[in-house]
């Protein structure tokens, strides 16, 4: 029933932008806690960024704060990573996730997403 469906990876150069977006279909995003996650060869899936589907609240890793952002579209059902200044280091298998955020920013996943690959190139 729930099925979470990314679009806009592939391979960008070193310092350029990309958006991933996020298609979820079976739930409604203003009920759904969303998030992103990605995992680079050889490596443990990271988690990225979050956001509340209720509150709009976010959480968002150390590591990629300053670049990265997360955007939700409730109309569309549609939930967008934008990611900027990207470098060799962010190649990675993108995850979309749903779930459930706890009070402090946790996301509890119970869906994932396939995955789709970003390369950035030097």
């Amino acid at each position: 029933q729930v099925q979470l469906v990314e679009s806009g990876g592939g391979s960008v150069q070193t310092g350029n932008s990309l958006t991933l977006s996020c298609a979820l279909s079976g739930r409604t995003l203003d009920t759904t806690d969303m998030g992103w996650f990605r995992q680079a060869p050889g490596k443990e899936r990271e988690f990225l960024i979050a956001i509340s589907g209720r509150t709009g609240q976010t959480a968002v890793a150390a590591s990629v704060k300053d670049r990265f952002t997360i955007a939700k579209d409730n109309t569309k059902n549609m939930v967008y990573l934008q990611m900027s200044d990207l470098e060799p280091e962010d190649t990675a298998v993108y995850t979309c996730a749903a779930g459930q955020l706890s009070r402090v920013l946790i996301l509890s996943v119970d869906y994932w997403g396939k995955g789709i690959l970003v390369t950035v190139s030097a």
